[in-house]
């Protein structure tokens, strides 16, 4: 497997060093078939997003993966007009098997900043499928991504990784959910305009709020962000005319002074007639008096209580790595038994077209016979005896000098790829037995030699070298964590 997995992400550089490496979208083909070009690679893909910048390279074969990292990283200096010492201290790589782990644990959500994210699924879908219009996907590339994303929907689906919110606009949301039954009756203002704002408003829109007043400073920046989400822009001041409707009010803006008195809100219960409100404040400093905590009908939350339901969750994710790498190690090992299996193919196809040549002769020869007049029950029995010889002549060949050469190895593999019993060959290891279960040497056998002897035509097949049964499923996990970045390429 040339498999390389090259990148510079969150843990490896800070955000000035992935800026600058980051591709754009309108970028990335014409860069994959340039580094196709460039550093002499086969197939490629790349990843590209906020936090990480990723290149999945397939090496030529008999290549040094490591000498072929370096390669990609003088490329990515060179391409983004930087400093190959400093991509080289940034980046890491990862080879083999390795880099496959790697590509499971992005695409899982397991090596991201926020543990279990699901975004990175799409995206790595995504720059998947950008390469393949780009021409810079092939067979081995083909095949290992879909089961990447096999595999890493498998540890979605079976462990809760990706349950629990671990961000504070999500929490503020997930709050919500647990206190009104039903989200599409709600009316939510939002105090604020800010990117803590917009995820709140995305969010509660994904959970079925439409109804949604933006109240900010200045009319524009809530016009703006309104639009995206078919809200309601309002002003500050006319908070306390939309009050007394809004059922969630969550908050966050950058005011030294609280911006909801407990007074505002008294007279808001009043014309909700002391219907519960939910109310949570992300700000810091806070936006709404801690005194509206003591009111009947209000249940209000802090950033603070919002933290300790993150920092909850984030370790309700994290007992479910464990179980995520066992269903990582049995898909990788499934993998490897592949790529193992693949390795007879060509020798199972020069297989099957020897013995259908013979198979071919042998019929022709056959036909010709009965087309002469001779008895078409003996021609048969001609044919049937013809390729049966000719077709064990080779193996059995091979399974007579392995037994001279006392390789008792050999014999049970070849016994068990014949399909034939090796209760007594393991038995009695020293005495070697042919195909048809009679001992080496013994007049059967010496009829049989005498019968291929006498063969106008040995079959064109050469003996088959001994095949082991796949391995099974690794139940251990690789020592070294999979989530830390590769060897830099210092």
């Amino acid at each position: 497997m040339n498999l390389i997995a090259l990148g510079i992400n969150h843990n490896s550089a800070n955000v000035d060093v992935r800026e600058r490496v980051a591709f754009a979208p309108e970028q990335v083909s014409e860069a994959m078939n340039d580094v196709c070009r460039a550093a002499d690679i086969d197939e490629v893909v790349v990843l590209s997003t906020c936090n990480r910048t990723e290149i999945y390279a397939v090496a030529p074969p008999n290549t040094s993966l490591d000498a072929k990292a370096r390669e990609l990283i003088d490329w990515m200096a060179a391409y983004h007009h930087l400093s190959v010492d400093d991509l080289r201290g940034a980046a890491y790589h990862h080879e083999g098997e390795a880099a496959l782990r790697h590509m499971v644990h992005v695409a899982a959500g397991l090596d991201s900043m926020v543990l279990g994210e699901p975004q990175i699924f799409g995206q790595l879908k995504s720059a998947y499928a950008v390469a393949s219009e780009a021409g810079t996907v092939g067979s081995e590339l083909g095949r290992l991504f879909p089961r990447v994303f096999s595999i890493a929907k498998k540890v979605r689906t079976d462990t809760a990784i990706g349950e629990n919110p671990v961000s504070v606009a999500y929490a503020a949301v997930d709050v919500a959910r647990r206190i009104f039954t039903d989200l599409g009756d709600c009316n939510a203002l939002l105090v604020g305009a800010g990117e803590t704002i917009e995820l709140v408003t995305r969010h509660l829109i994904e959970a079925g709020v439409s109804n949604i007043v933006i109240a900010n400073r200045t009319l524009g920046r809530a016009r703006e962000l309104a639009q995206k989400f078919g809200a309601e822009a309002v002003l500050l001041a006319e908070i306390p005319d939309h009050l007394p409707t809004s059922d969630i009010v969550i908050t966050s803006t950058a005011s030294q002074l609280p911006i909801i008195g407990k007074g505002t809100v008294e007279s808001a219960l009043k014309v909700r007639r002391h219907r519960p409100m939910l109310m949570i404040d992300i700000a810091v400093p806070r936006d709404i008096e801690p005194q509206v905590r003591d009111l009947r009908d209000v249940y209000l939350y802090s950033v603070d209580d919002l933290g300790q339901i993150v920092d909850g969750n984030l370790r309700a994710r994290q007992k479910e790595v464990s179980k995520a790498d066992e269903i990582i190690a049995l898909g990788i090992a499934s993998v490897g038994e592949e790529q193992r299996s693949l390795g007879a193919v060509d020798l199972v196809k020069e297989y099957r077209q020897s013995a259908e040549a013979l198979r071919q002769r042998e019929l022709e020869r056959a036909l010709t016979s009965i087309s002469r007049g001779e008895d078409p029950q003996k021609v048969l029995v001609q044919l049937a005896r013809a390729i049966t010889n000719k077709l064990i002549h080779a193996p059995t060949t091979g399974l007579k000098k392995a037994s001279a050469e006392g390789r008792h190895d050999v014999l049970g593999h070849a016994a068990r790829l014949l399909g034939l019993r090796v209760d007594d060959l393991d038995a009695q290891p020293n005495t070697a037995r042919s195909p048809s279960g009679s001992p080496s040497g013994s007049p059967s056998d010496k009829t049989e030699q005498n019968t291929e002897a006498s063969s106008s035509e040995s079959a064109a097949i050469s003996p088959m070298s001994p095949v082991t049964n796949a391995a099974q499923a690794k139940s251990a996990i690789e020592s070294e964590s999979p989530r830390t970045p590769g060897p830099t390429l210092q």
